[in-house]
């Protein structure tokens, strides 16, 4: 059988999910083993990217050994009570097992462990399908576009004392990428950082981009120590962000609260993105107007004239070390939940950049202590408009 519903045997549902966790992409998986590459991409999506538990027998279930001292209990008449002495069980349990493979005169050892073993395929309720109030909440928390594992904490935090309202991010993930088990929308999907309908391959890379020269950059080096270890506010990081046909906007994150600022940018050039941020920054309070971290962009080359209208200093980072601003990289990986790439940013207004920069600003991060940035930055003080 071909297409995406071929059924597989069980030696190779075992190589595609090993292949899957070794990284191996959907195309490579089909030729190796002479699969249609459309039946095993379905299979792996519909499982939402994750390999099923390998199944096992219950502990306290009875097993295909006990099946056969049942049966030859039956043979020699035994009762059900001294064939549940031999095997030390409750007679109540031989009795069922009997009566549910078709009595004492027509049961078999051998089928009725392989009609047990059917029988315990059937699909169990997961969590967030048992309790209503928690799937509501989740759902209204997914569609605010919190992530799944910001909603696990929030929920400890805000219901202590209430065990039945506590969820793992993990339960969440599956209950979104599995199908079948239908206690969430599909829909809410879409409001997951990426987008994705199931769990990328583990071993995907990202490649990055070069960067140009800055004419008397001032090097990380010399940035403040308490800019640094994140000791006070007022420290930002910024990076633009890239859309299509040429379009770009500012993103700056202070580096204590993680607070995210969005700025429009009509054009990407030196002069453009020194102007855009000096009018942004002078409008902050003094005690957030300390340094200003960026990468080797040409866009910042009028750094001089920023740092002279905002008494902001710009430090730049060493070539290719992204992760020197890795608040700054982070952020953007979150912003491409509300602008994927080929998104044409020249159409988005001010107006939307300030909604998606509350969105993020007032959901609870990890690295906060499950508190929001706003929270953070409101403990010091808060950037007037």
């Amino acid at each position: 059988m071909r297409g995406r519903n071929r059924g597989f045997a069980e030696a190779e549902l075992a190589l595609i999910w090993q292949r899957w966790r070794e990284g191996t992409l959907f195309p490579q998986i089909a030729r190796e083993l002479e699969l249609p590459t459309e039946a095993v991409s379905y299979l792996i999506i519909k499982h939402g990217g994750i390999a099923p538990s390998e199944r096992r027998r219950s502990q306290v279930a009875l097993n295909a050994l006990e099946r056969e001292e049942i049966s030859r209990g039956i043979v020699t008449g035994k009762s059900c009570r001294a064939i549940a002495r031999d095997l030390g069980r409750a007679p109540s349990s031989i009795s069922r097992e009997i009566r549910r493979n078709g009595g004492r005169r027509d049961y078999r050892a051998q089928l009725a462990d392989s009609d047990a073993w059917s029988r315990a395929r059937r699909p169990k309720i997961c969590e967030l399908a048992k309790n209503e109030r928690l799937r509501n909440i989740v759902s209204s928390k997914l569609t605010d576009d919190w992530s799944p594992e910001q909603i696990s904490h929030w929920l400890v935090k805000t219901y202590p004392d209430e065990p039945l309202m506590h969820v793992s991010h993990e339960t969440i993930y599956r209950t979104l990428y599995v199908q079948g088990r239908g206690a969430l929308k599909k829909e809410l999907v879409a409001h997951l950082r990426r987008g994705r309908g199931y769990r990328k391959n583990p071993k995907a890379q990202r490649t990055g981009l070069g960067r140009g020269q800055i004419v008397d950059a001032l090097p990380i080096s010399m940035r403040p120590p308490e800019a640094t270890d994140r000791a006070v506010p007022g420290h930002w990081e910024g990076d633009l962000l890239a859309g299509a046909g040429s379009s770009h906007i500012v993103t700056l994150v202070e580096r204590k609260s993680r607070f995210v600022m969005l700025l429009r940018l009509r054009e990407r050039n030196a002069a453009s993105v020194a102007k855009a941020l000096s009018r942004r920054i002078q409008k902050l309070p003094e005690s957030l107007k300390q340094s200003l971290t960026w990468d080797r962009g040409l866009e910042m080359a009028h750094h001089k004239s920023f740092t002279v209208a905002t008494d902001v200093k710009v430090y730049f980072c060493d070539p290719q070390s992204p992760w020197q601003r890795g608040s700054n990289e982070n952020t953007n990986g979150l912003l491409r939940q509300y602008f994927p790439k080929g998104t044409d940013l020249k159409n988005v207004t001010q107006q939307q950049l300030d909604r998606v920069a509350l969105k993020l600003n007032t959901r609870p991060r990890e690295t906060l202590n499950w508190e929001t940035p706003a929270e953070v930055l409101a403990v010091t003080v808060a950037p007037t408009d």
